[in-house]
Order: structure tokens, then sequence, then C-alpha cells
């Protein structure tokens, strides 16, 4: 499909403007995420429940505690006081398991009649309005979320502002009643502890058991506190659900005396709030489950199965629930600040708002329980998760692969997964299993076949990581283990070091190709183009000329014998296993296919897939330049979009895996538009993937093929609206899949935007909105916004730093080509001097006279005429 039959109009797809509001049955399937790196989330549903109550170490989907909600207490004077449960009209299921609908949030309660949710990630509103209430009732929610500052991004809270506005014309005063229940033990209901408490400025209710030691998986803390002076604490409700209704909406006197059982409590914030005025009640959920248990049980010396149990990073960080709300308390002004401040950076961005909404949106992958933090502050990732475990385990390679959100918001966690398969996941000879073992320091056994796409991408990342950091010292201190990791391939995948991957290659399709192909053969490239950078950089000269050598021979060989005129093929190599040795011969060996009897199984042949390009579109974001021809490229990347993205898939059969269905619209992993599919073609060809329409989207928007790029960003996005599908859970091998945080990489692509700390150079070039474009950005060092504008002649390039700083000696625009151009730096005092020049790789570039550093709260202004 050309760009002559997009079905898209350009309005639709450059349209700018606020996140999406949902309402109706668009609320039904939200599920928004709130919780902090490694931590565990709570998720606030649709019409403001809480649901999914994922915070003991374990995905828990579907899992809601009893009786946890909000409810409002409304007097006015002279009328009959009004209580609504502060969420609006239960909806979703209505049947549960054939005995009610679900009845843990208070759906059986008098709710409020209106209701809509906007989310901007990490911050979502729910707005709740009655015609028989006096009062509107909006929800702030969020966990502090600071890029660059992992310790304050990974707080096990979250964090529910009440807005309550009176908008009658006399006072008014209100009760706002928080309910939790205590399930430290779970499943063990015995030895639950509720108690009041206070401290300075603020109370609440603790949660704890006295059942359950501190190094047991079940031991832990829960609190629900307030900063609001007026409050006051119930802490074990009596007699069920009836009884606390009676307590709060028939009875003025709080709380009501007597001592009750319940594992569940109560805290009450009262007011008294004047006519058209608004007050805002803060309350913090607040969990603490210190000891992780490994999900995997294996036989000890004795003989039985036990599981291997560490302590989260969090519980190094805070001895429990309340000593959490301690530091909550005493920081939340600056956590407050500093979350708001990205989040308005982030959404200032002038991107078409699905776009937006595709970068924000995944983020939230980073805090959900597909990551944890382990307890030396590593960060480790598994593909997805289930709904009651993790899904395919160790920060494997050949996903994580494609997620760019992480090393961009918080490089040291990055670092830290790098580093961590670096140490434990590599064999003397350089092969890296690409599942980490756990615990940490666990060392990974080959008993499996090394992946080449993940292996060769962490070479590629580490350049990366070098880049953004600038950190000379990292980047000599890993180079030994990178160098290895990337000759590796010499053994078996590229045997006569040719710069081609003749071997059988594992690969992120769960399967393994026979011979050359540019999936995994444009990451070789890319990993040679990026191992001679790096090997210059730590001094090993004889080592980058080598990978220069390789890599352009390697370039050659494909463009020549793969190319096809319009994509790139693979050339099956029947033979290609006979270089390995057992057991992996026998891994690799899964059978012959039906049409071409020669061929293993499970290739794609002549097929047209839809990361082929996947080692040129890393060589792009790292300015390593083209790896293959570069109109080869193009055309292999407009034919993707042709035979691959399909407007709607009525009529496609997909046999596997059901990610996107009927109208809806979707990217194809592979096709075959010159025929010769094989009998069985590799197995999830026919299926959907977010992450690799995130690549495969971003790749083209760096190519200029902005209109196709942003219709395959649109499709994914229109699939995800709240009523089929959450839209902060793309799902792949499970829920909050890590590919899809390829999504960050369309804010770079967009923006154009490039850093080398080394250099301190930054590299901008906005793709839409040229004329009045702003976007986030975020690099080792500091985050803030870049910003170009037209006024008549004159050009103007804005950086503005908001958190950290930003060293700075260079600026590459394209807006410097013109003949006669001149430019002026204004860093809020006098005009700075700067030059005019070209790069080595012949863009043009503003070099300032000497080196700045842009302070938080500066603003480097460039006026260019």
């Amino acid at each position: 499909m050309g760009k002559d039959k997009l079905p898209y109009s350009a309005k639709e797809l450059f349209k700018r403007g606020p996140q999406l509001t949902y309402r109706g049955r668009n609320l039904d399937q939200i599920a928004f995420p709130l919780g902090g790196i490694g931590t565990g989330t709570i998720s606030l549903g649709g019409w403001g429940q809480f649901r999914d109550w994922e915070i003991q170490n374990r995905p828990a989907k579907g899992f809601s505690p009893p009786d946890c909600f909000f409810t409002i207490k409304v007097r006015e004077e002279g009328k009959e006081p009004v209580t609504r449960v502060v969420q609006g009209p239960p909806s979703g299921d209505y049947i549960g398991g054939g005995h009610s609908m679900q009845r843990n949030a208070g759906e059986g309660l008098p709710h409020f009649s209106q209701v809509s949710f906007k989310g901007e990630y990490p911050t979502a509103i729910v707005q709740l309005r009655d015609p028989d209430l006096p009062v509107r009732v909006t929800l702030e929610a969020f966990n502090p979320l600071i890029p660059l500052n992992d310790r304050d991004s990974g707080i096990p809270v979250a964090i529910l502002l009440y807005h309550v506005r009176n908008t009658s014309r006399q006072d008014i005063s209100i009760s706002l009643y928080g309910n939790l229940t205590n399930i430290v033990g779970h499943p063990d209901p015995e030895g639950r502890v509720n108690q009041a408490r206070h401290g300075p400025g603020f109370t609440g209710l603790y949660l704890t058991t006295s059942k359950h030691d501190a190094a047991s998986p079940q031991f832990g803390s829960m609190a629900l506190v307030t900063m609001w002076e007026d409050a006051a604490v119930w802490p074990q409700q009596k007699g069920g659900l009836a009884k606390f209704w009676e307590a709060i909406a028939l009875s003025d006197e709080f709380p009501p005396r007597g001592e009750g059982t319940s594992p569940t409590g109560t805290v009450a914030a009262h007011a008294v709030i004047k006519p058209v005025s608004e007050i805002v009640i803060p309350f913090f959920i607040i969990w603490h489950f210190p000891v992780f248990e490994h999900w995997q049980k294996r036989k000890g010396d004795n003989g039985l199965e036990r599981a291997t149990t560490w302590r989260n990073y969090y519980a190094t960080q805070w001895k429990d629930a309340w000593d959490v709300a301690e530091y909550l308390v005493c920081n939340y002004d600056r956590l407050y600040e500093e979350t708001r401040r990205f989040h308005d950076t982030l959404f200032a961005s002038t991107l078409p708002t699905y776009v937006l909404d595709a970068v924000s949106s995944q983020i939230s992958v980073l805090r959900t329980t597909t990551c944890i933090r382990l307890e030396d502050g590593t960060f480790y990732g598994f593909e997805g998760c289930n709904n009651s475990g993790g899904c395919c385990e160790g920060s494997c390679t050949h996903v994580w692969n494609y997620a760019q959100a992480l090393t961009y918001l918080f490089p040291n966690l990055q670092r830290s997964m790098m580093e961590a398969h670096l140490n434990w996941s590599m064999s003397d000879d350089g092969y890296i299993q690409f599942r980490m073992p756990l615990p940490l320091g666990t060392r990974a056994q080959a008993g499996f076949v090394p992946c080449a796409d993940g292996q060769m991408g962490l070479v590629m990342q580490a350049y990366r990581e070098w880049l953004l950091s600038g950190d000379d010292a990292w980047l000599r201190r890993v180079w030994p283990q990178v160098k290895k990791a990337l000759e590796f391939a010499w053994k078996y995948w590229d045997a006569d070091r040719d710069g081609v991957m003749e071997g059988v290659q594992h690969n992120t399709y769960d399967m393994e190709w026979w011979g050359p192909n540019t999936m995994t053969g444009s990451l070789y490239l890319g990993a040679l183009r990026a191992g001679e950078e790096m090997a210059r950089l730590a001094g090993d000269t004889e080592a980058a000329a080598i990978y220069r050598k390789l890599f352009e021979k390697g370039s050659v060989w494909t463009d020549r014998n793969l190319f096809n005129g319009e994509y790139f093929e693979q050339k099956v190599n029947p033979k290609a296993n006979d270089a390995w040795p057992e057991p992996y011969r026998t891994v690799n060996d899964r059978g012959k296919d039906d049409k071409f009897p020669d061929w293993p199984k499970w290739q794609y042949g002549k097929g047209c897939l839809a990361d082929q390009l996947i080692g040129q579109w890393y060589a792009v974001m790292l300015g390593l330049g083209y790896i293959y021809d570069k109109e080869h490229v193009r055309a292999a990347l407009e034919s993707v979009f042709r035979y691959n993205w399909r407007r709607t898939l009525d009529d496609h059969p997909c046999t596997l895996r059901i990610y996107a269905v009927n109208d809806e619209a979707g990217l194809l992993i592979g096709t075959w538009p010159k025929g010769g599919r094989p009998g069985y073609a590799f197995w999830f060809c026919d299926e959907v993937w977010c992450g690799i329409e995130y690549q495969v989207a971003s790749h083209l928007l760096y190519e200029g093929m902005v209109e196709q790029g942003l219709a395959v960003v649109k499709g994914v996005r229109d699939r995800y609206r709240g009523d089929k599908r959450n839209p902060w859970n793309e799902i792949e091998c499970g829920h909050h899949y890590a590919r899809s945080m390829a999504s960050y990489a369309l804010l770079t692509a967009l923006s154009g935007f490039r850093y080398c700390a080394a250099t301190q150079t930054i590299g901008f070039e906005p793709r839409v909105s040229e004329t009045d474009f702003r976007s986030f950005f975020s690099v080792a060092s500091g985050w803030g916004l870049l910003a170009q504008k037209a006024r008549g002649r004159e050009r103007d390039l804005v950086i503005r730093v908001d958190y950290g700083s930003l060293p700075l000696r260079r600026i590459v625009t394209p807006l410097v080509a013109k003949r006669g151009a001149r430019v002026a730096v204004n860093l809020g005092g006098p005009t700075r001097g700067a030059t005019i020049e070209r790069t080595d790789d012949g863009a043009y570039a503003i070099l300032l006279d000497r080196p700045i550093v842009i302070q938080r709260g500066d603003i480097l202004k460039v006026t260019i005429s």
C-alpha cells in the first residue's frame, strides 16, 4: 500500500490535542497501574475502582481484596446527608462466576451517576458528577515518576488526591472514608494486625501480621494514611459491609463504638467547604512486602523442595509501610512537583495525540510486575506476565532488544541489566544464555542454543549506553566482555568470518533461521559497526580494523545476494547445522518442511519479514549510518508497509494467537508477496505484535516515510481504546509486554533526537510540525524540552533543562544548511559566539565557541536567521 492509498486522512494522522477522555463502555477494560519500579501495582479502573492488586511480588490479575474503596458523605444544611461510593456506575462483567457480578469494591452501593477517565501516564484523572450532590469530585492518582531518579520512582505507593468542589452557595461538610483490607499473609488469614497510628503530619491505618516472621514471603505491611488534619481511624470494622454502610451513611458517629474483628479498617477525613470552593484531600495506599520468593522450587540437599528467596530493593530503602509513609510525607511537595514537571514536559510535546499516547502509556511497563529490582538494585525483567506469574523470565535479550524507554529514562537500570548478563549469563567463550537465572549470582548454564539477535543487540546497546553517558571508564571496564560477546559470532554463526551469518541462528521467534538473512544479519553488521567504534575508544585499534573489514564485506554481500529488488529475503541453508556440536545440533533440528523437503521447518525464504531491518533501525538511532545500500533500505521498508500492514484483518487467517482481529488494523510479521511460503513457515508469522509494529513505524519515520509510520501507530492505539483492551496493557506473550517499549523510539524518530555525551553533541530534526515543534528529551545527565519555532525568516531553537544538567558544545540541525545562515546563542546572559560547521557525516552543526552546561531551570536559545 503506497502513500496514495493510506486509509487515514492527513488531518487524522497529524492531529494534535488533549489525550482521549474515556466514557461509557470504553471504561470497561481500563486498569491504570499505580506503583513504582520493582514494587508491584494497584490498578485504577475506568470508573474509579481499585482492581488487580499486584503488590505481593506476583502478578494478580483479577485479585481485589474485599471492601477496598472510598466513600463520601455530604451534609448540606436543611437536607438529609447523601452518601456515595467515590466511583462511577460499575460496568464490565455483570455475571462474574454465575452467582453475582464483582462485589469487592462496593459495586452494590450507591455511586456517582456520571464518570469519565483520562490517563496521561504517570497521572490518571477520574471525574465524578451527580445531580443529587452539591459537590464534584475529581480523583488525581499517580505514583512518583522522575526520570534519572530511580529511588523516588520506586516507592510502593498509590497516591490519591481527591479534589472536592462545593458547587452550592452555602457551606457544606463532607467526610471522605477510605477502606483498606489487611491481606498480609495471604492466603493465610490468621494473625492479621490492624492498628491506628499517628505520625508527624499524618494519620493512618497500619496493617501487618503477628504470625509470619520477617524472613517469610508472606510477611509484610500495608498502610492507608492521610495528611489531612481532621482525620480519624477505625482500625477494624465490624459486621461486614452492611454494618459499614450503616456506620457511615446512617450515623454521624465516627469511629463507631466497640471493637470490630474485620480485617478491613477505615480512615476518615472531615472538612467544611466554602461555597464555590475546592479542597484537596490526599490519601496514600502503601504496601511493603520485603521478601521475594522464586517462582520455581528446587530440591535441596535434604531432598525437600523449596524456593529461593531474596529481598526487594525497596525493602533495603524503607523498613516497612509506615517508614514509607514518613518518607512520603516529608518529601511529598518535591515528589509531586518533580513528577508533575515530567508529566507536563512530556505532554508539552507536539506529537500527534495517539503517538504521545503510545509513548507515554508503554512507559508504564517499567512499573508493572513485568519488572522487578533485586536486592542490590539490579533491574530484571520478564517478557511479560500471566495472570498469576511472570511469563518468560530472564531479562530475555531478544525481547528487551526492542525496548527503548528504560535506557533514556533510567540509564543506570539499563546498565545494571546489561552488566548482569555480561557477568552471569556469559560463558568463557562469549556464549550468552539469553535468559539470566536468579537469584543474582547464579551462573547461567549453556544448555540451550544462544540467541543471535539478542546477543548482537546487546553489543549495540553497550554503545548506546556510552553515547548517552559519555562514561569512558565504564566502557573500558565492560569492553572485554562486550568484545567476547561480539566475537562469539565467529564460532558458529559466521564461522568463515565473511561478515555474513550462514549458521543456525536462534531468534526472538523462538526458533532458528538456517542461513543468511537480514533480521539477525543486520544486528550482526550493526554490532560490528558499534564494536568498531567502541574498540577505537578502548584503544583496541586492531579489533576495530577487523570489525570494519568484516562489516564492509558482509554489507556488500547482503545487498548483492539477499535484496530481491523490493526487500531482503532469507537464503535458506540446509547445511547450516553442520557446524554445531551436540547437544546444540539436536536442539536446532526441528524436522523438515513438507513443501521444500530439503529445508528445515520454520523458515521464511522469499517472505517479507516485518523486522528484517532491526539492526539498521538501531544503527540510525545510534548514528552509525547505513549498513546496507540506502535505496535498498528505503525500498525494503516501503515493501514492509505495502505487503505486511493491513487496514483491516477481516479476511486474514490467523491460526495461532490473536492480537488483532476483524476490522482492526495491524502489521503482519510475515507475508509472501512473491509466493514461496513454506509448508511450515515460522510459527508466529501470521500474528500482529505491538512491539514490532512500533519498531517498524519508528524506522519508517526515521526514513522520512512519516504518513506510513504514523498509520502503523494509529492502527495499534485504535485497538487499545478501553472497550476491548486496556490502553495501559499491550499484550503479546503476557500482559505489559516489554517489547512494546519500542514505542519510545517514536519520540526520538519524530524529533530527530540524537546525543553524544562525549562530544557534547545534540541532534534535532523534527519530522512533524516543523514550524512549531516541542519534544521531551532525556539523556544520562538530565532531561527537559527541545523546541523549534519559525518567526518570519528566523528560526528559534530552544533547549530547556528541567532536571539535572546538559553539557553541550554542538547542535546538529539542518536549519543552518542554507548559505549565509547566521546564528545568535543566548543562555540567560550576553550573546555567545558560535560558528557553523560540517560534521564528519556531512551534516550541518552549530559549534559553540566554548562548552557550556545547561543547568536545571536554564534555557538555551539559538536564533537562526
